[in-house]
């Protein structure tokens, strides 16, 4: 039988602190929101203060910039025009209304037009049900029956021609193809058999099989052919145009400019806010007279906090910074070049450049811009997969940069009929670049370019 007895085992274990999580999550965070993770520490931290107060309000706006002599005001420069105080006045308020505009909605669009119509309060009230259920591109989100209220039920058909004789002409239908079929019927100069084949030649159409279409119902070419070009003027989401959704802004992380044959890497950090210890704050917590050791032990837990949260900051500048001359070393090509230069890299050749591990590359990779002479890409876009060369050169290259050689050819292409995927692999391969069909036509949808079928 046996005995329970101790034993004593070793292990190595890793606990992820508070302060640790705290770390891992700025390194992925853009500029953007490390500036609302920053003021969230601020509010909740009393041992932080901002070095300068870069803050932006409404009314330091209003107010508009500080008060400066105008030291070309006693110049005896012929050309120089004093701007008045009137002047100043309305550049302020153009400012004002121009960072403050919010764009008209679709459903904004729709109500304003409700609103000045001659209608009944039952037939206003089911107007704005309907109209409030309606997406970004004027199409029901739920379905009628479910919106609908049953007292209103009776005047439904016609507030649903109402409102689908407002502007724009195709709204509040259950999706593109209703929407087609409606402004066909808004129209009335539609060619004949444009319904018909909204319905049930789409396809055929976008193929190009106008000879085939002609043949199956018994009318010329060139009908059919109008029948698409009257198709090709009217738009499957008419609502896209009156989209409510906000321009989103990328701010860059880094910029990497090219100076003769030299690079530049800017971190840019005049977006983050400077960050130091309130030595006030801290005073209270080295007095021992003034507060309990309760309050002592919490200051000093807050000042601990709070220079965490320095080095981390400070932490993720550094790590960028290393980030970013890696890149400049493995795409020195890409930053002199441009896209098609781009070289085969991944995660491991930049973490042991930097010497950290790959997980930090990927957190500090994380929804980061790059600025360059070409453009604003992703960090990550620089991480590409490797594609064999057949040429003598023996150099491999990008998916990305493939990617950017099959936009080239397809944009320059002169020629009377269009690339297909299988011309477009046969062209890569003269240039020693080996890829299947398919994979072209993978690439292709990457670049939200259409099939030769589709492309006009």
């Amino acid at each position: 039988m046996q005995t329970p007895r101790l034993t004593l085992t070793q292990k190595q274990q890793l606990k992820m602190t508070p302060q640790m999580y705290q770390s891992l999550e700025l390194l992925t965070l853009p500029v953007l929101d490390l500036r609302e993770k920053i003021q969230e520490e601020i509010e909740k931290n009393p041992a932080l203060e901002f070095q300068a107060d870069r803050s932006v309000s409404y009314e330091r706006i209003t107010q508009g910039p500080p008060q400066r002599s105008d030291v070309f005001e006693n110049s005896s420069d012929p050309g120089y025009i004093s701007r008045t105080s009137e002047e100043k006045s309305d550049a302020n308020q153009k400012y004002i209304e121009g960072a403050f505009a919010r764009g008209e909605s679709l459903q904004d669009h729709l109500l304003w037009q409700l609103h000045v119509s001659p209608i009944s309060p039952e037939e206003r009230e089911l107007g704005e049900v309907l109209i409030s259920n309606l997406d970004g591109n004027g199409f029901y989100q739920q379905p009628l029956d479910e919106v609908v209220i049953p007292r209103l039920a009776p005047v439904l058909e016609r507030t649903l021609e109402m409102i689908r004789g407002f502007d724009p002409p195709g709204i509040c239908v259950e999706g593109p193809i209703e929407s087609l079929l409606l402004q066909v019927r808004l129209s009335g100069d539609a060619p004949e058999h444009t319904e018909t084949f909204i319905m049930k030649e789409l396809e055929q159409l976008k193929r190009g099989k106008f000879t085939d279409l002609s043949r199956s119902y018994g009318i010329a070419v060139e009908e059919v052919e109008e029948i698409f070009a009257y198709i090709r003027t009217l738009n499957p989401y008419p609502g896209s145009s009156w989209s409510s959704a906000s321009t989103e802004y990328v701010v860059p992380d880094i910029t990497i400019r090219r100076q003769g044959r030299q690079l530049r890497l800017y971190i840019h950090n005049e977006q983050i806010p400077e960050l130091k210890i309130d030595e006030a704050f801290r005073e209270m917590g080295e007095s021992s007279d003034q507060v309990s050791k309760e309050t002592k032990r919490y200051i000093q837990q807050s000042i601990r906090d709070a220079q965490w949260l320095i080095s981390s900051l400070e932490m993720r500048t550094g790590t960028l910074r290393k980030v970013g001359a890696a890149l400049m070393k493995f795409q020195y090509e890409f930053f002199l070049k441009g896209p098609k230069h781009l070289r085969p890299m991944t995660l491991k050749h930049i973490a042991e450049e930097v010497s950290v591990h790959e997980t930090t590359v990927s957190r500090i990779s994380h929804a980061k811009y790059v600025q360059t002479d070409w453009g604003i890409f992703p960090v990550k876009y620089f991480f590409s997969s490797s594609i064999s060369s057949t040429s003598s050169q023996g150099e491999d290259y990008a998916k990305n940069s493939v990617k950017e050689i099959m936009r080239e050819l397809i944009e320059s292409y002169t020629g009377k009929k269009r690339l297909s995927d299988q011309k477009i692999s046969d062209m890569l391969g003269q240039r020693g670049i080996k890829i299947a069909r398919r994979t072209v036509a993978k690439y292709r949808k990457e670049l939200n370019i259409e099939s030769s079928f589709d492309r006009s």
